[in-house]
């Protein structure tokens, strides 16, 4: 299981072999992990990251537990 490297930031073209694309607009998208990459956070296999380039964010029930990374370009949040 690979972990999301964030160290210099978040690319999701580093990962399209195992994120699938579940909807995308200006600055946002989200994506399903279907590699079974693992959490930067909490090192556990997450089900879905929303990636957010916007500089605030709000957001309803996820549903699940969750992490949220922050890179300086982005706000990753994972949910489990």
């Amino acid at each position: 299981m690979e972990p999301l490297d964030v160290e210099d930031g978040f690319d999701v073209h580093d990962y399209r072999h195992g994120l699938k694309l579940r909807t995308q607009e200006r600055e946002t998208m989200h994506l399903e992990n279907r590699n079974e990459f693992v959490c930067p956070a909490c090192r556990e296999v997450f089900e879905h990251l929303f990636v957010s380039e916007k500089r605030q964010h709000t957001f309803g029930d996820p549903g699940a537990p969750f992490c949220v990374v922050r890179t300086d370009d982005q706000l990753l949040l994972l949910t489990h």
